[in-house]
């Protein structure tokens, strides 16, 4: 089994990739219901809104941070845990028990980890999630698409070399070492003006010189909705690799938007 059908089993299996969607999701929705051009909002604002939201329905879904639950009792805090949310939101929110999911982060970028596997987020530009610029992102980001390949596809750059010479190359390669938990990235974008969006789960690849940005990654948007409830559905994400090209998701406009534009449509 390869580590990506191993990964996203794993995740698959225990909803965590459900809630990463479901997040994104509600996130991505109540960012473009609130932005507004006219209110002095622009692309910047949008990616910062979507990305709080983000962060923050990962943490509710996953009982983490703010919306821990302390009582023992899943069902305690409701109000706290569904404020602000819709209710298409709550309707659709995976139902996941405390702590199936921890906060993990990693030298202050916010990561949540499934047992030894841990994910962080990274934005990108729409359409370009495959040549995500690693060496142009954060040193974190850089350390955790350094990490070893567990299934190197070519030879060692140190297999030809006499044995003598191998160390002190290794030495250099290996100095900064890899983080505490195997780390992947969660990567997202939108395109404002289509309103569509992508959202994947991978191993980046420190792409140096452009490039393929991943060992493998998976397409989380393939595939309908999990059901929702108080934080369990039995339904899983694909637990194999990906082998269909990836398809954006348009996001549904707000009702307002659509009721104006069929009113212009009828002068």
């Amino acid at each position: 089994m390869s580590e990506q059908q191993d990964v996203i089993g794993e995740l698959g299996d225990a909803e965590v990739l459900a809630g990463v969607r479901w997040a994104y999701l509600s996130a991505t929705t109540r960012s473009l219901e609130t932005y507004s051009e006219a209110d002095g909002h622009d692309a910047a604002w949008l990616g910062n809104t979507r990305y709080t939201l983000f962060r923050d329905r990962l943490d509710r879904v996953f009982a983490c941070e703010r919306y821990a639950v302390r009582s023992g009792n899943d069902d305690a805090d409701l109000d706290l845990l569904y404020d602000q949310l819709s209710k298409r939101d709550i309707d659709t929110m995976p139902r996941l028990d405390a702590g199936l999911v921890r906060r993990v982060n990693l030298n202050g970028s916010p990561g949540w980890a499934h047992s030894e596997r841990r994910f962080l987020l990274a934005s990108s530009a729409f359409g370009q999630v495959d040549q995500m610029p690693w060496p142009q992102k954060s040193p974190t980001k850089q350390r955790v698409a350094r990490q070893r390949n567990p299934e190197p596809s070519q030879p060692s750059l140190f297999e030809d070399l006499a044995f003598e010479e191998i160390g002190g190359l290794e030495a250099m390669a290996t100095a900064e070492q890899d983080p505490d938990l195997t780390t992947y990235v969660v990567a997202h974008s939108l395109d404002p003006l289509s309103q569509q969006i992508e959202l994947i789960f991978g191993r980046p690849r420190l792409n140096t010189g452009g490039g393929q940005a991943w060992h493998w990654r998976q397409n989380l948007l393939g595939t309908p909705p999990a059901g929702g409830g108080r934080r369990r559905d039995s339904t899983p994400l694909p637990t194999g690799p990906n082998t269909v090209l990836d398809a954006p998701v348009r996001l549904r406009r707000p009702a307002e938007e659509r009721r104006d534009d069929h009113a212009r449509g009828e002068q």
